[in-house]
């Protein structure tokens, strides 16, 4: 079985992970969506929420499953038995970190690949830091979300 994984904060889940989660899932059996316990931020929504979100959003793809996790990413992927990790790229600023994470994974994990794959065109300029901007101040954000979570992305600043 091939099993991809695609890590992220997903803080929260926009269109343009939406795009590379429906992508990504066509070329491997299975594709694991691993959200980050990350100890340097402070996520918008909490591990369990934005588990919720992905689980709706991802409900339509039969071969993606929802997972978290925290620690090296190099652990988790040889943990799941899975062999490739999924890095969005939206434009030339992130593959320069992207690189060197993936060539830091590759010393640690020689036998696990990075694969890259270009946000489609519509979705360049889309990050979870600019939806939430936008609904803090009211904004429409229809279009950048998935629709099945418009509203609990809009309720969080209304709290």
């Amino acid at each position: 079985m091939n099993t991809f994984i695609y890590p992220g904060s997903f803080d929260p889940v926009t269109n343009g992970h939406m795009d590379i989660i429906d992508r990504a899932s066509k070329i491997c059996d299975k594709l694991i969506v691993a959200v980050l316990i990350s100890h340097n931020k402070q996520p918008l929504f909490s591990m369990e929420e934005r588990v919720n979100l992905l689980k709706r959003a991802v409900s339509h793809c039969k071969n993606v499953e929802i997972d978290c996790f925290s620690g090296l990413l190099v652990d988790y992927v040889a943990q799941k038995n899975a062999n490739v990790i999924i890095k969005g790229l939206r434009a030339v600023s992130d593959f320069e970190y992207e690189l060197q994470m993936a060539l830091l994974n590759q010393k640690m994990a020689p036998d696990i690949e990075t694969l890259f794959m270009m946000s489609n065109i519509n979705f360049s300029f889309l990050s979870s830091s600019m939806v939430k901007e936008l609904a803090r101040y009211g904004g429409n954000i229809r279009g950048l979300v998935p629709e099945c979570i418009e509203e609990d992305v809009l309720n969080k600043f209304k709290k």
